[in-house]
C-alpha cells in the first residue's frame, strides 16, 4: 500500500510560496470555528524513522493557533504508565471539544515495534489492531474528527535521510543507534505496518500515506487535507441520531434475574461480627502480600438506592491503610468531562499496581441512569455494552483485578429505609428528592438492570449479585467474594 507514496513526489518553491499563506488564514478560520463547533480532531502523525513527522508537527503549530491545539510527542511509556493498562496514557491525552490534539507516535507505535521485534506474535497484533479500531470507532461516535497520517520513505530514501542528518552538525543528535537498527529491519516494519495500517483503515478513519521525500511537498499535503476534512466537517449539518433496534425481550413470564433472587437470606449480628474481624483480617494480609503489588484492585459498587453499598464499602476500607485505597464516587459528569468521550473520567482514575480504587456507582450509569433518564441517545447507551466489555478486558489484560457488585434489596425494604434516613437527621444528607423519584421508574430500572447484567457480565469480569435485604449477610458475602478473589489470585 505504500507504493503510490515512492514516486517521487515534489513541488516547486513558487507552489509553495503560493499556496501556503491562503492555506494558512482558511486553518486559521476553520480551527476558530472549530472552538464554537464543540467536536474535538484527534490527528495523528506516524510514519518510518526520518520522515519528518515531528518537522511536520512543529509547521502545523506555527501555522495554527497553538492555544487551541495540545501536541504530544510520545516516546517509551513512563513507569506510572507501564502500572495501568495500555491505553491509559493516550485516554488522559485526549483533546476536548474544540480543541485539536496532535499526537508524535500514538497507539500504534508500541504494537507495531513489539512484532517488528518478535515479542508478540502476528495473532496478537491483530488483536491489538481490533482494538484499536474499535476504540477509534468510539471517538468517532462521540463526535471526534479522526485523522491518520503515515509519512513514508522508500528503504534507499530513508537511508539518504539519515546520512544527511547526521551529516550536519545541527540535525546529527536527530539520528541515534536506534534508527539505523530499524533501518536494518525495514524490509520486517514495512510488512508489520502494511498489516496494521489495512486492518485499521476504516471508511470513517482511513490511513492518509503522504510520502516524505520532500519536506514542501510532505507539509503541504497534509496542511491542504486537514483543511479539507475539518471544512467538511464544519460545513455539514449535524447528523442525526443513529437508528437502533430496541433490545428483544425474550422472557413470556415476569421471571427475570431480580426476581429470581431470594432476599430472606439472614445473618444474625453475633455471628456477623465474628466473620467480619476474620474476614478483614484476612484481607489486610492479602493486600499486603508481596505477589499483591504485582497487581492493581478496581472494585465496582452499583445497586438500587439504599441497598448498602457505603456500609459494603467502609467494612472493605476498615481492613485497609489509607495509604493504598481511593474512594471515587461518581455523580453527574462535570463540564470537563462532558467535553470528554463518556469513558474518559473512568480512564483516568485507574489506579496502579499494588493500589485500590473503590468506584461508588461507576461507568454503568450510562446503561443505567442516563438510559431511563434519557440523558444520553438510545444509540448511544446501545453501544456502550461493548465499549464497556471492551474497558474492562483491557483492564484485565493489564493484570489488575476487577470485582463488580451488585448490591439489590426489594422495593419495601428500599422505602422502608428511605422512611428511616428522612427521620434520622445525620442520615438526611443520604436521601434526595431523586432518590423519590427514581422508585417511581423501578420497572424500568429493573428493566436496566437485567439488561446491564446479562450483556456485562462476562468470563473474565462477571457480576456479583449481592442480596442486601439483611446488610450483615451483604457486607459478608462481599467480603467474602473479595478474599476469595484475592487468595485465588495471590
Amino acid at each position: 500500500m505504500f507504493e503510490s507514496a515512492e514516486l517521487g513526489h515534489r513541488i516547486s518553491k513558487e507552489v509553495w510560496d503560493r499556496e501556503v499563506p491562503p492555506l494558512r488564514e482558511a486553518l486559521l478560520d476553520a480551527q476558530y470555528d472549530l472552538a464554537t463547533a464543540r467536536f474535538p480532531v484527534v490527528l495523528l502523525v506516524a510514519g518510518v524513522d526520518g520522515s519528518g513527522k515531528s518537522e511536520t508537527v512543529n509547521t502545523l503549530n506555527e501555522w495554527m493557533d497553538p492555544r487551541h491545539i495540545q501536541t504530544h510527542g510520545l516516546d517509551e511509556p513512563s513507569d506510572e504508565e507501564r502500572e495501568r493498562p495500555h491505553m491509559w496514557r493516550y485516554w488522559r491525552m485526549l483533546p476536548p471539544k474544540g480543541k485539536i490534539g496532535i499526537f508524535d507516535g500514538s497507539w500504534y507505535t508500541w504494537p507495531i515495534l513489539e512484532r517488528a521485534h518478535g515479542r508478540i506474535k502476528t495473532s496478537e497484533l491483530d488483536q491489538d489492531m481490533g482494538r484499536i479500531a474499535r476504540f477509534e470507532q468510539m471517538l468517532i461516535q462521540e463526535g471526534a474528527l479522526v485523522l491518520k497520517f503515515w509519512m513514508h520513505l522508500g528503504k534507499e530514501a530513508q537511508k539518504k535521510r539519515l546520512k544527511g542528518l547526521e551529516k550536519d552538525p545541527l540535525t546529527r543528535w536527530r539520528v541515534t543507534p536506534r534508527d539505523w537498527k530499524h533501518f536494518e529491519m525495514y524490509d520486517t516494519f514495512r510488512q508489520v505496518a502494511e498489516r496494521s495500517l489495512r486492518a485499521t483503515s476504516t471508511a470513517e478513519a482511513p490511513w492518509i500515506v503522504v510520502e516524505a521525500t520532500d519536506p514542501k511537498y510532505q507539509r503541504l499535503t497534509v496542511g491542504k487535507i486537514l483543511l479539507e476534512r475539518l471544512r467538511a466537517r464544519l460545513d455539514q449539518p449535524a447528523p442525526a441520531a443513529p437508528a437502533v433496534r430496541t433490545l428483544p425481550r425474550t422472557s413470556l413470564d415476569s421471571v427475570n434475574i431480580l426476581r429470581a433472587l431470594d432476599l430472606t437470606k439472614r445473618m444474625d449480628k453475633k455471628d456477623y461480627e465474628e466473620e467480619l474481624l476474620t474476614l478483614q483480617g484476612k484481607l489486610n494480609l492479602l493486600i499486603r502480600h508481596r505477589n499483591f503489588k504485582k497487581h492493581a484492585l478496581v472494585l465496582v459498587f452499583e445497586g438500587v438506592d439504599a441497598a448498602g453499598k457505603g456500609g459494603g464499602i467502609r467494612r472493605i476500607t476498615q481492613a485497609l491503610d489509607a495509604r493504598t485505597y481511593r474512594i471515587q464516587p461518581v455523580a453527574a459528569p462535570t463540564e470537563e468531562e462532558r467535553a470528554q468521550p463518556y469513558l474518559w473520567r473512568f480512564w483516568r482514575n485507574l489506579p496502579r499496581k499494588g493500589k485500590v480504587m473503590i468506584f461508588d456507582r461507576s461507568w454503568y450509569g450510562r446503561v443505567l441512569v442516563e438510559r431511563v433518564e434519557g440523558f444520553c441517545s438510545e444509540a448511544d447507551w446501545q453501544r456502550a455494552y461493548s465499549e464497556i466489555n471492551d474497558f474492562e478486558d483491557q483492564l484485565v489484560r493489564s493484570r489488575s483485578l476487577l470485582l463488580k457488585f451488585w448490591l439489590s434489596i426489594s422495593q419495601e425494604e428500599q422505602l422502608r429505609r428511605f422512611e428511616e434516613r428522612q427521620a434520622t437527621p445525620f442520615k438526611r444528607f443520604k436521601i434526595t428528592d431523586e432518590d423519590w423519584r427514581n422508585r417511581e421508574k423501578w420497572p424500568l430500572y429493573e428493566s436496566a438492570i437485567c439488561d446491564m447484567l446479562e450483556r456485562t457480565s462476562t468470563e473474565i469480569a462477571p457480576w456479583t449479585i449481592v442480596e442486601s435485604e439483611n446488610k450483615y449477610f451483604g457486607r459478608i458475602k462481599i467480603l467474602k467474594t473479595l478474599v476469595q478473589r484475592l487468595e485465588d489470585e495471590l
